[in-house]
């Protein structure tokens, strides 16, 4: 019998060795057969897998020549220029993310009496079933916000009396409802966390109708239930920006492979969050985070020499978590600029002067500044590096003095709209299942019987 269950015995330890020394695929066998490893080419292409109208990407735009060059990031909802949309609705002095919700899901932007009764629609939707809230957070709490996510998703699967209906109109439904209690599955679950594994006083707070997305958030992460204006209006348009962003981004992929077999709304949704949930995805706002804060104990961060020798060290794997990565740098898609970073870099700034946080916001300046041209120097590159949407929404969650804990969650209340949306198109395109190929390279060998082995 084992101590625990979560003791590695000496015989795990053995036959993972075993498993390590006999895997022997290296990474010039893809170039060998042609494979294009994570559906990426050479050059760093995504490989073509379909077709969406929800989100459209462009870095790259054709030369004199024809020749496809890089080019300042653009990022379309539905058609519309994110820039465009955000402009919009701040110009009006008002909340944008609704409006952002209704564009993704029904591909046209709402006239004054559609956003209304949206508003409306997502604030009825904006509760939870009886006693949900004690049995599956206050019960059992956990240390992972994500996998809380995860495991109420999958619990509301049994309070649907519809469950397995992937009809249209059901999944609209069920997406509308997720749409508006992601806000508090991710905050009933963190306040759980703190008060059972910090020590400290729980309390809950239910949503406010007449609130939008973002001012319910805060009001119901914060004990007192206050906000500043301008709080809720940089995390409206931070969870504008990370509502959607194309069909290959890894979570939405995988709500594109799972919907395709034909499984319910709350089994797609939780298979978005596992991936969302990876350091390589939506937690890398925290990395960056950690990074500057580590940086800022090891050296003198008014000094730019010694801000070079840092980034030089993160690279060489001699620094912070010596994984040889600059966080907040560099994006698969964009090279020049990441049009949302450009967006929340300037709220950063305003921000900044709120919360008396200029120091640091030059510092990420700095480093925004000097990344770029040291990744230049020492890695081959095959296209621009700048800021990506982590590098500056992790300063500002820290000036609204959101949780560690949230920032992955945060971006999970955003995307499950892009998510729904992508769900909803491929049920409208679904013909066939999608199951890319792999190639098997393990020779061929006799079977050895049990007792010659």
């Amino acid at each position: 019998m084992k101590d625990s269950y979560s003791e590695i015995t000496d015989y795990i330890r053995d036959m993972a060795n075993r498993t390590n020394q006999n895997h022997s695929i290296t990474p010039e066998m893809y170039r060998k057969h042609n494979v294009n490893r994570g559906l990426r080419d050479m050059n760093g292409n995504g490989v073509v897998t379909g077709l969406t109208e929800i989100s459209t990407i462009l870095s790259k735009e054709k030369g004199p020549d024809e020749t496809l060059i890089p080019c300042h990031g653009r990022l379309y909802y539905r058609g519309i220029n994110i820039k465009d949309l955000v402009s919009g609705f701040q110009k009006d002095h008002r909340f944008g993310f609704e409006e952002t919700v209704y564009l993704l899901l029904f591909s046209e932007l709402p006239n004054q009496k559609d956003l209304s009764r949206f508003t409306e629609e997502l604030a009825n939707y904006r509760s939870l079933p009886p006693s949900f809230v004690r049995d599956m957070i206050l019960k059992a709490p956990g240390k992972d916000m994500m996998n809380i996510l995860s495991r109420c998703v999958l619990a509301l699967y049994a309070y649907d009396e519809n469950p397995d209906d992937i009809s249209v109109e059901n999944v609209l439904r069920q997406s509308m409802q997720m749409i508006a209690t992601f806000p508090m599955l991710a905050v009933y679950a963190y306040l759980s966390y703190r008060h059972y594994h910090q020590g400290k006083s729980l309390f809950i707070h239910n949503p406010d109708p007449a609130l939008s997305t973002a001012e319910n958030f805060l009001s119901m992460l914060r004990e007192d239930g206050k906000y500043t204006p301008l709080e809720a209006k940089i995390l409206d348009l931070a969870l504008v920006l990370h509502a959607e962003h194309g069909g290959g981004n890894n979570s939405t992929f995988t709500t594109h492979v799972v919907t395709s077999s034909g499984t319910d709304t709350y089994s797609a949704i939780a298979a978005a969050l596992g991936s969302l949930k990876g350091p390589r995805h939506g937690g890398a706002n925290v990395k960056v985070v950690q990074m500057f804060e580590d940086m800022k104990q090891t050296v003198d961060t008014s000094d730019q020499d010694a801000v070079r020798r840092y980034l030089q060290l993160l690279l060489d794997k001699e620094a912070f978590d010596r994984k040889g990565l600059i966080y907040g740098m560099g994006h698969a898609v964009y090279s020049k600029s990441d049009p949302r970073a450009d967006i929340l870099k300037v709220c950063a700034k305003e921000l900044s002067e709120e919360k008396g946080f200029q120091e640091e916001f030059a510092l990420y300046e700095t480093v925004a500044r000097l990344a770029p041209e040291i990744i230049g120097e020492k890695r081959k590159i095959y296209k621009g590096v700048s800021p990506n949407v982590d590098f500056f929404s992790g300063l500002i969650y820290k000036m609204l003095e959101l949780p560690y804990e949230l920032y992955t969650p945060i971006f999970a209340v955003s995307r499950v709209a892009g998510w729904s949306a992508h769900r909803i198109e491929e049920i409208q395109n679904a013909e066939k299942i999608l199951r890319p190929a792999y190639i098997g390279v393990k020779p061929e060998r006799p079977y050895v019987p049990l007792n010659e082995r």
